[in-house]
């Protein structure tokens, strides 16, 4: 079975591993909008996206996403921080008028 494209890249097969990550990412830049402007640590982040499991996996999967919401240009992590940039608060803006 494979998955299509989330992005409507047409019919490209995407990896189950690649959806999951999408939906992190997806999870990961959904929480830290809803909750601008409070900052969060990184810490804080995995502990409330991963609902307060400790295995390294869950962890694991919110710090990539976060790695990856900064490489697409979407989240800024400095300071120990997680803060979205402002193209994602623009977007989401958008998205929500």
């Amino acid at each position: 079975m494979s998955c299509k494209d989330p992005k409507g890249a047409g019919d490209q097969p995407v990896s189950p591993t690649q959806a999951e990550d999408d939906r992190d990412q997806a999870a990961v830049l959904t929480h830290v909008l809803a909750l601008h402007p409070t900052h969060l640590s990184l810490l804080d982040l995995v502990r409330e996206v991963s609902a307060g499991a400790t295995e390294f996996a869950e962890s694991d999967r919110v710090e990539r996403a976060v790695r990856d919401l900064v490489g697409a240009g979407l989240l800024h992590h400095a300071s120990g921080l997680v803060v979205p940039t402002r193209a994602a608060l623009r977007a989401d803006a958008l998205l929500e008028g």
